[in-house]
């Protein structure tokens, strides 16, 4: 379990997609979909989302600016076709039949890296890879903010009651392993409330792009990422959807079970009422961006 912090700002942080326990009704239900099996090829040889995923005939994949955090996406790689979703302590979750990848980095060895947290770590790699190390800041739940610049220079995090403080108790310490040790406390303190205030609304659809996240605030609380995105003469859209998940497992690629027949890409629209994935109904429905 994720530690949090005590009092008031521990009834918020419960609120968070890795403490809640969400009723029945939203977490989607097996579909009785009977579209037929879905006609779009899967390369499995390949190794990359983007490669990996061909597209519903007549669409063609849209592509985003390189060095851009959708570029980062939709080239990251995966693991060998048909790997499970594992654990963090590297047993099998019981959920195999919903996803079609596996993406090929690390979940650790605790209970942390779970939704929120899995679109953190995705995008502080990012801003890691890029050397943007001014970006790479999170708040925890309570608001705090945690910057990497701040934490490799010996900035560590203390809680007392209701209260956060920061103080210099470390040497510099810029290593990967630092950055790893960092974002381990971040996961450990923020979560879905943090991340969507960290972010900004979506509210057109041709707007909607890879990176971007779709999410539940509060308890329950959950978020999935928009993992490629593909469209046709008419400039219809689908959409491949990435997720963590609780407890702390693999980061995954989801399946489509209600549109089996273009699966895994769904049809998105931010002004829906409500959207269906293959874990998760996010009602209402609310895309954010970085």
């Amino acid at each position: 379990m994720k530690k949090i912090i005590p009092g008031i700002v521990m009834a918020i942080v419960l609120w968070s997609c890795g403490h809640d326990k969400a009723p029945k009704n939203n977490f989607s239900q097996e579909t009785t979909d009977l579209t037929p099996k879905s006609s779009v090829p899967i390369n499995k040889e390949k190794n990359t989302v983007k490669e990996r995923f061909s597209t519903p005939e007549g669409y063609e994949w849209q592509d985003e600016k390189q060095n851009s955090f959708g570029y980062f996406i939709e080239n990251f790689k995966l693991k060998p076709y048909g790997s499970q979703i594992l654990r963090y302590d590297g047993a099998p979750v019981s959920t195999q039949h919903l996803h079609e990848a596996v993406f090929d980095i690390d979940t650790g060895s605790k209970d942390l890296q779970q939704c929120a947290d899995a679109v953190i770590r995705l995008r502080a790699e990012y801003l890691y890879t890029m050397k943007r190390y001014d970006e790479i800041q999170f708040h925890f739940t309570s608001g705090d903010l945690l910057r990497w610049n701040d934490y490799k220079n010996g900035t560590r995090a203390f809680v007392s009651g209701n209260s956060v403080s920061f103080r210099k108790t470390a040497g510099f310490d810029d290593s990967y392993l630092n950055f790893r040790n960092y974002l381990d406390l971040i996961f450990n303190y923020a979560g879905t409330i943090s991340l969507n205030k960290e972010t900004q609304p979506v509210l057109k659809n041709p707007d909607l792009k890879t990176g971007d996240i779709l999410i539940t605030p509060g308890s329950p609380g959950h978020v999935v990422f928009v993992a490629g995105v593909c469209s046709n003469k008419e400039g219809k859209k689908l959409f491949l959807l990435g997720e963590g998940f609780t407890p702390a497992q693999s980061i995954h690629l989801l399946s489509n079970p209600f549109q089996q027949n273009i699966s895994p890409w769904y049809e998105l629209d931010v002004n829906a009422p409500e959207t269906k994935t293959a874990r998760y109904i996010f009602k209402p429905t609310n895309f954010r961006s970085f």
